[in-house]
C-alpha cells in the first residue's frame, strides 16, 4: 500500500502564508531546493487544492522557469512526472498534463488510491491535508519549518483534530530551514 504523506513549507510560528495570504517569505538555497526536488521525486502522485495546483502549475506551463539553472530544470521535471488530482469545486479546466480534477474530497476514493497506486502519494494545502487528517489517511508528514516568525495567517497543520506522531528524519539546512519528517500513529 502507497503511503499518503502531507508536504508542506511553513513560518516557525505555523503558517503556510501570513496575514495577508502571502508567503513571500520563502528563503530557500541551493541545498533546500535539491532536497525538495528529491522529495517530489519519491512521490508518484500528487493531491492538490485549487489555489496550491495553480500556485504550482507554472512548473509545467513556464518554460522560462526550468531554462534559469539545472537545478529548476530538475525540480520542473520531477513535478512534471508525477500524476496530480485538483481538488476544487471552481476550476473548469486544468493546463497540465496527467492531471484530473475532482469536486469534492472523497475519503474512500483516497483509500482505493492509496491500495492500487505504485509509488507513495503527496498531499498539499492545509485545507485539502486537514480533510485527510480528518479521515485518517495521512501516513506520514514532511515540514519544512523557516527560520521566520511571521505572526498570523493561514495554519500548516490541522485545528480540531489530534494527530501523534514519531519523528523519522531531520536535516538542517544553511539557511536555517529545518525539515521533519514524521510517521503519524494510531492510523
Amino acid at each position: 500500500m502507497a503511503k499518503l504523506t502531507y508536504v508542506t513549507m511553513l513560518s516557525l510560528d505555523g503558517y503556510i502564508e501570513d496575514e495577508r495570504g502571502a508567503f513571500d517569505w520563502l528563503p530557500i538555497g541551493d541545498d533546500t531546493f535539491a532536497f525538495t526536488t528529491d522529495v517530489l521525486r519519491s512521490k508518484g502522485t500528487f493531491l492538490y487544492g485549487r489555489r496550491l495546483y495553480e500556485a504550482m502549475s507554472v512548473w509545467e506551463t513556464d518554460a522560462a522557469l526550468a531554462a534559469k539553472s539545472d537545478l529548476m530544470a530538475d525540480f520542473a521535471n520531477a513535478w512534471q512526472a508525477a500524476s496530480k488530482v485538483v481538488y476544487s469545486t471552481s476550476l473548469a479546466d486544468v493546463s497540465t498534463a496527467d492531471t484530473r480534477v475532482e469536486r469534492q474530497f472523497d475519503p474512500a476514493a483516497v483509500r482505493e488510491l492509496k491500495a492500487t497506486a505504485s509509488s507513495d502519494l503527496m498531499i498539499g494545502g492545509a485545507d485539502l491535508a486537514t480533510q485527510a487528517f480528518k479521515a485518517g489517511l495521512v501516513d506520514e508528514c514532511e515540514l519544512f519549518i523557516l527560520p521566520v516568525v511571521v505572526g498570523g495567517g493561514k495554519p500548516g497543520l490541522p485545528t480540531g483534530v489530534r494527530t501523534d506522531l514519531e519523528l523519522l528524519d531531520e536535516r538542517r539546512f544553511h539557511s536555517g530551514l529545518v525539515y521533519l519528517r514524521y510517521r503519524t500513529l494510531g492510523q
